[in-house]
């Protein structure tokens, strides 16, 4: 299998923060890059839209979650090449309110040849029902976790 980029959709979550490990182990394994897209589910970009919640504050803590992921990886002894994305839980290309739409969507424009992605905790759970939906759809090898 020749895989150059691994993905893996994320919310800050302790279930993102392990499919992120699987991803980094996958991505050394196939001497690939990571990239981490973090999913901000439609009520989240209105309220930020809104001002009823502060967007550097949901940027910070994307960027904290980022540094747990590079500092968990160095201590696992993995050197892989990190990047970051992120996106709202809509589809522009397939006009669907699905955040398994928009996490093929991100895929396929950034030609990820592997996605890890973390299960569902429950239906309000954007990254988690990505899972199902990529599971179903996706044209790249899927690691639900």
């Amino acid at each position: 299998m020749d895989i150059d980029l691994v993905l893996v959709p994320v919310d800050g979550s302790d279930r993102s923060e392990r499919a992120a490990e699987y991803a980094t182990a996958i991505a050394e394994r196939y001497d690939a890059g990571l990239h981490l897209l973090f999913v901000l589910d439609e009520r989240l970009r209105r309220d930020i839209d809104r001002g009823t919640v502060d967007a550097e504050s949901v940027a910070e803590d994307n960027r904290e979650f980022t540094r747990r992921v590079r500092n968990r990886s160095h201590e696992l002894g993995h050197d892989v090449t990190l990047g970051t994305s992120t996106a709202t839980a809509f589809s522009r290309k397939r006009l669907m309110q699905t955040p398994g739409s928009v996490v093929l969507d991100v895929a396929e424009d950034i030609d990820a040849g592997f996605l890890v992605i973390p299960r569902a905790a429950s239906s309000e759970d954007a990254v988690g029902r990505a899972a199902l939906y990529a599971l179903e759809y996706a044209s790249q090898p899927v690691l639900s976790v």
